[in-house]
Parts: C-alpha cells; structure tokens; sequence
C-alpha cells in the first residue's frame, strides 16, 4: 500500500494497456521538486507493469508496497557467489535501508501466494545483450502500476559491483533512466547517482533517488 501523508500525492487511472497519472504533491505545505522525477510512471515512461519470463528491456513497475524483501539465490544454476551475496546485502541495507523503504532479507523465499519475496537476485546472463551488465523484471504484476516479485540478473565475473545492484535494485522499487525522467535528463547525468548510465563501481543512491523514494512509498 503506498502511504498517502506528508508523501507525494499520486491519483493514477490504470489499465492493462497504459497508465495514466496526475501528481499532486504537497510536502509541509511545500511543493514537492526534486531535481527530476525518474521514478515511474513519468509523462515519457507509462507502459504498464507487465508479467514477464525475461526482461524484453523495458523496465516499467514499481514494488507492491514499502516493505521490500529480497533473497539473493543461494542454490541452482543461478546460485551469486559468497562474495556476490555480500554485495546485495551491503547495498540493500547501506543504500536502501535508510529510505522509507523497510528492507529485509528473507531467508527463505517465497515464489508464489500473497507474500511472495520482493526481489529474487540471480547471476545469470540469460537473456542479457552483450552490453549489459544486468536487468530487472517483473515475474508477477500485481496491476499496471506495481509488482509482487522482480528478478534482477546480473552477470557473474566481477559484474556483481555495488553500483550495479544499486541501479538494479532501483529499477525494482520503480526508479528510470535519465531519458525517461520528467524533466529529461542525459543518462549519465550524475545527479541521478547509481541510476545513470554507465553506473560506476561503487555508485549508490543520490539525493534525488533518495527524495523520489521516500515520497512514494
């Protein structure tokens, strides 16, 4: 459930082929302004949360509500290294851990039902184009807006960096690229922290990351 008080008003009209939004955002009798809104939907990215096996590149949800559970596969052929796993642990708890995000690890995952774990992490390149270090989708869409279980892939060989997690992971709670901010902003605009692009090796959430999140969830 998205929290409505001294947070970024949102009325949305969803449907299964598009969403359409009007914000009105009141913030201690301030208006809200951050430096660009990057957190879907914007005016340039409103393709609806959709159910996929596969990312086909088009990062378009948000997560199902402010507590966020993630799991990091310890098993199988997708199983991240020890090394891997302490990454996303450090990055959900230093980067997202602090936002109005209540972050926890689940130590044993859920795949389906009414409490599925939020983000499943896998190393795998399945899927991935050969410029690409990594992708989220929705495995589960609970409605044009939000998601019940993400993935987020990345590929093994030193790709498991903390700037990657953290910009996949943003992807996950609903965070875009500079070229589909509102207003638009170069992709590798540093004001966008992690979620610019090429996302450097130790990158993590920016005041306006940060900002956007905290008046969403």
């Amino acid at each position: 459930m998205l929290k409505t008080s001294a947070k970024r008003l949102s009325v949305r009209a969803i449907c299964l082929a598009a969403v359409t939004f009007v914000t009105v955002a009141v913030t201690a009798g301030v208006a809200w302004a951050a430096y660009t809104d990057n957190m879907y939907p914007t005016q340039y990215e409103q393709t609806a949360c959709f159910s996929e096996s596969g990312s086909d590149g088009q990062v378009s949800c948000q997560t199902d509500n402010s507590a966020l559970t993630y799991y990091p596969d310890e098993s199988g052929s997708n199983a991240l290294e020890a090394v891997d796993r302490t990454v996303v642990h450090r990055v959900l708890a230093d980067q997202f851990g602090p936002t109005d995000l209540t972050v926890s690890y689940d130590s044993t995952p859920s795949y389906s039902g009414n409490a599925e774990t939020d983000i499943i992490f896998e190393e795998s390149s399945t899927g991935l184009s050969s410029s690409a270090a990594g992708m989220t989708f929705c495995n589960n869409a609970a409605d044009g807006l939000r998601c019940d279980q993400q993935y987020i892939r990345i590929r093994g060989g030193g790709y498991y960096t903390s700037g990657v997690t953290c910009h996949e992971t943003g992807h996950a709670v609903g965070l875009l690229h500079g070229s589909s901010a509102s207003p638009r902003k170069s992709n590798s605009d540093e004001r966008l922290g992690c979620m610019e692009t090429p996302t450097d090796h130790f990158e993590g959430l920016e005041a306006n990351n940060i900002e956007l999140i905290n008046n969403t969830y």
